[in-house]
């Protein structure tokens, strides 16, 4: 397969109504009740570890990251990560995710968590959460809480109630 001619850059307020169009067309009205929406929704993302995906000039993809506190530790919540219902399955997804991550150990970030599937997600250094380690202010499935270190041994000792910080 040939690949997309892809081009990843930083998210501005332009992408905004893009941006929710898609992820009102992958996510849905239920994601406006899912926990971690409603941390995201107390502080707002990091527009500067926000990206969007684009073949040409139509927008195909979408990551966010979010500054929290897990208890006192500053960390990122990566959501929604979000791609085009037909672009996906070629790898704009992983893309994304590779480049807000290292964009994110870049700038000195050390600890990155978000709620999602750890099959497809521990390609990426994320793992599961020890059950109890780590809690959110809503119902989440403790199965789908994950973790990665940025900066190894960056999670030893983190504990705490994730909560929104600017």
């Amino acid at each position: 397969m040939t690949e997309l001619p892809l081009s990843i850059a930083v998210e501005t307020a332009a992408d905004d109504a893009a941006i929710d169009r898609l992820h009102e067309r992958t996510f849905g009205p239920g994601r406006f009740a899912r926990t971690a929406f409603r941390i995201r929704e107390q502080t707002g993302h990091e527009r500067a570890l926000s990206f969007t995906a684009r073949v040409g000039t139509m927008l195909v993809g979408s990551v966010r990251l979010t500054r929290i506190s897990i208890g006192t530790t500053p960390a990122l919540l990566l959501g929604p990560l979000t791609v085009e219902p037909p672009f996906q399955s070629v790898g704009i997804g992983a893309r994304l995710m590779e480049h807000a991550l290292d964009v994110a150990r870049a700038q000195g970030h050390r600890l990155v968590v978000l709620v999602g599937d750890e099959p497809y997600y521990a390609r990426f250094g994320f793992r599961r959460v020890p059950f109890g380690q780590v809690t959110l202010p809503g119902p989440v499935d403790p199965g789908r809480l994950l973790v990665a270190e940025l900066v190894e041994g960056a999670f030893a000792g983190v504990s705490g109630m994730v909560s929104g910080s600017r």
